[in-house]
């Protein structure tokens, strides 16, 4: 096998955002693969071959990918952020367990900015102490394991951070979150909605729990939910890092 895969995180938005080492392999790439708008964040070239496809298509897109670059293709899967979180890295390989043939095929992950991280560094320092991140899509899980894992860590006094809110086709979902976390005593809160980080549309605000509404997120939103000691600092969100 001649051709490789890489598999790349794209940041949250912004070019600025993007490592060195992911600009250089979608230079050398002859074809990209990934969601839609992922993939149009890429300019195209001559030599270079874009494949966008749809948000519900992984499987299909990282079994794709493995037969370009078995084929010889220097291939790179894009996603937005880090492609370890909530994202293609696991898609492609959970196709690579399917398909022994691709085994030896050279495969590289390149780290991305998250949106947590990014719209932690906006707010100051929210995740400063111990969190957890949860997605809150049930496309791949039920309800009710993303119900259990909100208790437990309310109950941990994590920091959350909460991807996939809400959106047109599970509108509810958000709104069944912040119920859960209210009944668990997190009312008081802080809660970080941080939408389009470092794209056009940038927008934080900072609520109490009690005062959010699931209205206030949408796809483009991550949620960070303070631990019980997050606290302002002027214009600052932060965990201290002594548990008392």
């Amino acid at each position: 096998m001649t051709g490789t895969l890489t598999i790349a995180g794209l940041g949250p938005g912004s070019d600025a955002l993007v490592t060195p080492e992911v600009s250089a392999a979608l230079a050398a790439a002859t074809d990209i693969l990934g969601y839609a708008p992922y993939v149009a964040r890429v300019p195209p070239r001559p030599g270079l071959k874009l494949h966008p496809s749809d948000n519900r298509e992984e499987l299909q897109r990282a079994g794709e990918a493995l037969r370009l670059a078995a084929e010889g293709g220097q291939v790179v899967v894009v996603s937005s952020g880090d492609p370890g979180v909530f994202a293609m890295a696991s898609a492609v390989f959970e196709a690579l367990e399917q398909a022994p043939q691709y085994q030896e095929l050279p495969i590289r992950v390149l780290p991305g900015i998250t949106a947590m991280l990014a719209a932690a560094a906006r707010a100051g320092a929210p995740l400063g102490h111990d969190f957890c991140a949860i997605n809150l899509s049930d496309n791949l899980k039920p309800w009710t394991v993303i119900e259990k894992r909100l208790r437990l860590a309310a109950e941990a006094d994590f920091s959350i951070a909460m991807y996939n809110p809400r959106s047109a086709s599970r509108p509810e979902g958000f709104g069944r979150a912040l119920a859960v976390l209210k009944d668990a005593g997190c009312g008081d809160r802080l809660v970080i909605f941080a939408r389009a980080i470092s794209a056009t549309g940038e927008k934080i605000e900072t609520v109490t729990l009690n005062n959010a509404t699931p209205e206030m997120a949408d796809m483009r939103t991550l949620v960070i939910v303070g631990n019980s000691q997050t606290r302002r600092v002027g214009r600052w969100i932060y965990a201290p890092r002594r548990v008392e």
